[in-house]
This record gives structure tokens, C-alpha cells and sequence, in this order.
């Protein structure tokens, strides 16, 4: 039986799925609203609405869905209320939630929400699930300025040769299949090859230049990008954890799929 949920009011509204990443930042907005988003959209909602915001896998019974198509993923994952002036997330579903810094919440524990934006992961055996979370800062919300700006995540330098090869490893999530996977590098080889036929891409270069980039952001503190930081038989986990890193900071956006455009006869 469907779980009854709070209704909506004129403080809470819905974010279509064309909204956008919210790492790009947010609409006017009143100070300490809630903002979440799923791969197909999210909610809304201020401060006052006395609204309990629900996500999970089980779409008509959640505000927000995430991992829509992984029965890991519990029907009702969490739930996100407004406890003494601060948005707090429970978990109630079975697997564990990553905050940033790779700080675990797991089944029953509950954690205060920071200002800001917190790109939140549901963690499956070897996927995990993004969850964008964004509370407007407590300040009257003005048009795009520079201290607006210093709060949005920083974009990863990446060279033209990298920046190719991983929008070839990412192009499932960037074209926003309903459960995206990295490529196999064979696949990135036909890719490549198709695209660049004159540079006769193989597999190892492909993997050559993913591997220099996840080396060079784990020095930077990016957590779960090194075959060291998983348990052995999880490599494709490393790539999937790296592309989440280059989407949720606007490093790799839609647009980049461009690259990958027929490039006709030679």
C-alpha cells in the first residue's frame, strides 16, 4: 500500500528534469530552502512548508527518485525533515548514504544537512547513486556574484586528449540513460577510433589517460578514483566514482557530447 505523504503546498514546488544540475546554482529563493534532485527531476522546499521530503527507488511513493532500476536501493531510502531551523536526512532504507569526504550515514542514523551544495551517494555494492542536495544560503538571494560564485564547485583542468576520452568512458551518464554505466574500453577504442580514425586510438591509451587524470585528483583529495581505495574486484567502480566527480562539478556537461559527432569522410 502507498506510504501517505506530506502534501504539497505553495512552498513546495517541483523541479523539472530539464532544471539542470543543482551545482550550477540555484532560482531566487528564500534563505534555507531545500533543493534535491534525482536524474529525473526533484523538489523544492522552504524553510516554513512543514513538508517531509521522501526519496528512494519506488517512483509514485517518493518525492524524489534515485536508483530507480537497482533493487539494492531501498523503496523508501530516506527521508529529509526540518528539525530546529537546520535540514536534517535519515536513513531508513538498507544501504549506506556518502556525504562528501566520504563520510557514511548508514541505516538509522540521521545527519544535519550544511548550506550550500552536497552532492549525496547512495552506496550499492558497485554503483552508487547521486543525489544533488542544495540549501539556499541564508543570505537574501541576489543575482550571480562573485561571493555566489566561490561557493560552486570548481571545474577539474582536463587537456583536449583527456577531456575526449572521458566523454567517450562517460557519455551514458551524460546522455542520462536511466542507468548509466561506464563504457567498456573496448568500446571506448571503437569510440575513438570512429572519431579520430587517423590517431589509432587503442584500449591501454584510453585507459593511460583516465588513469593520469584519477591519479592526479586523488592527490587532490578526490576520495574512491585508486584501485587502492576499493576492495579487489571493483575496478569498474573507480571509473564510475571518477565520472560522478566530473559531473557533479560541472567538469563534463551535456554539451561535451559534441565531441563525439560524426566527423564524416575524411
Amino acid at each position: 500500500m502507498p506510504m501517505a505523504m506530506p502534501r504539497p503546498s505553495h512552498k513546495v514546488n517541483i523541479l523539472p528534469e530539464e532544471f539542470g544540475s543543482l551545482a550550477h546554482g540555484l532560482p531566487p529563493a528564500p534563505p534555507g530552502t531545500l533543493f534535491v534532485r534525482g536524474l529525473y527531476g526533484g523538489m523544492s522546499v522552504e524553510p516554513d512548508a512543514r513538508f517531509e521530503l521522501h526519496f528512494g527507488r519506488c517512483e509514485p511513493d517518493v518525492h524524489v527518485c534515485v536508483g530507480a532500476d537497482d533493487t539494492r536501493v531501498s523503496r523508501l531510502h530516506g527521508r529529509i525533515t526540518r528539525e530546529d531551523s537546520r535540514w536534517v536526512l535519515h536513513n531508513v532504507g538498507k544501504l549506506p548514504i556518502r556525504f562528501p569526504g566520504a563520510r557514511l550515514v548508514v541505516s538509522g542514523q540521521r545527519e544535519e544537512l550544511p548550506s550550500g551544495y552536497s552532492p549525496l551517494f547512495i552506496v550499492a555494492p558497485d554503483y552508487e547513486h547521486l543525489l544533488e542536495v542544495r540549501v539556499a544560503a541564508r543570505t537574501a538571494p541576489v543575482p550571480a556574484t562573485s561571493y555566489q560564485a566561490k561557493t560552486l564547485p570548481t571545474a577539474w583542468n582536463l587537456n583536449d586528449r583527456e577531456r575526449l576520452v572521458l566523454v567517450c568512458l562517460a557519455q551514458r551518464y551524460l546522455r542520462q540513460d536511466r542507468a548509466p554505466q561506464p563504457l567498456t574500453w573496448a568500446e571506448v577504442e571503437d569510440e575513438l577510433r570512429r572519431v579520430q580514425p587517423e590517431k589509432g586510438w587503442t584500449w591501454r591509451q584510453a585507459a593511460h589517460e583516465v588513469r593520469k587524470v584519477r591519479l592526479r585528483l586523488s592527490a587532490r583529495g578526490v576520495c574512491g578514483i585508486r584501485e587502492d581505495d576499493l576492495r579487489p574486484g571493483a575496478a569498474n567502480s573507480v571509473n564510475h566514482n571518477l565520472i560522478i566527480e566530473l559531473l557533479v562539478t560541472a567538469t563534463l556537461v551535456k554539451a561535451h557530447l559534441a565531441l563525439l559527432d560524426d566527423p564524416g569522410p575524411a
